[in-house]
């Protein structure tokens, strides 16, 4: 569900349409309108800009639809260097430096993407892709794979369950595009998170 009526978000915000109302009416939570109808539709990730500026909950069934990325990489220099690009772009990120760590930042950050090096002690990219897609609660989280293994091992990271793969060395353009791609229409354009309107 990527389209909300006024009633929607009424349910969500626990507060009367009309209140939704007003907020449209005022500027607050963008909506368009239904040619011929005059009803307001709200797109989700508008919805989920207008909780996070007015510091409210987000729904539990919308947490997918955020702006976080979770950093798995067990080099630090290269978790930050990601970690800085992608704040640069406007995303809420954060870093694990091994598979176990990433395991537990999964369910409580609760990213949208995350980005994985295949190369690691103990829990490695794969094992980690696999736990990701067997666990219903974090199983469509998308996966882009960034990693300096031979195609092979990336072409076996796609059928693992990664969304994409990333070569290293990488440009910073291309891995906002990447992670662009895989946020998609749940939060449109990434730059868009840097306009101040």
């Amino acid at each position: 569900m990527h389209i909300l009526t006024t009633g929607d978000v009424a349910k969500y915000c626990g507060v009367n349409f009309r209140t939704v109302i007003r907020w449209i009416e005022k500027g607050h939570l963008k909506s368009y309108k239904l040619p011929g109808r005059g009803n307001n539709r709200i797109q989700v990730h508008d919805f989920i800009s207008f909780l996070e500026k007015n510091g409210m909950p987000i729904p539990e069934e919308f947490r997918f639809y955020t702006r976080r990325v979770l950093i798995v990489d067990d080099e630090k220099a290269m978790a930050n260097a990601i970690r800085r690009t992608l704040r640069s772009a406007g995303l809420e990120t954060q870093i694990a430096l091994d598979g176990f760590q990433a395991g537990t930042k999964l369910m409580s950050f609760m990213p949208a993407v995350m980005t994985l090096d295949l190369q690691m002690p103990g829990l490695d990219g794969f094992e980690l892709l696999e736990f990701v897609r067997s666990e219903a609660a974090i199983s469509k989280v998308k996966v882009l794979v960034i990693s300096a293994l031979p195609e092979s091992d990336l072409q076996r990271a796609l059928e693992v369950g990664a969304n994409d793969v990333l070569e290293k060395p990488f440009s910073n353009e291309t891995l906002v595009e990447k992670v662009a791609v895989l946020l998609g229409e749940q939060v449109g354009v990434i730059r868009e998170v840097n306009d101040p309107g």
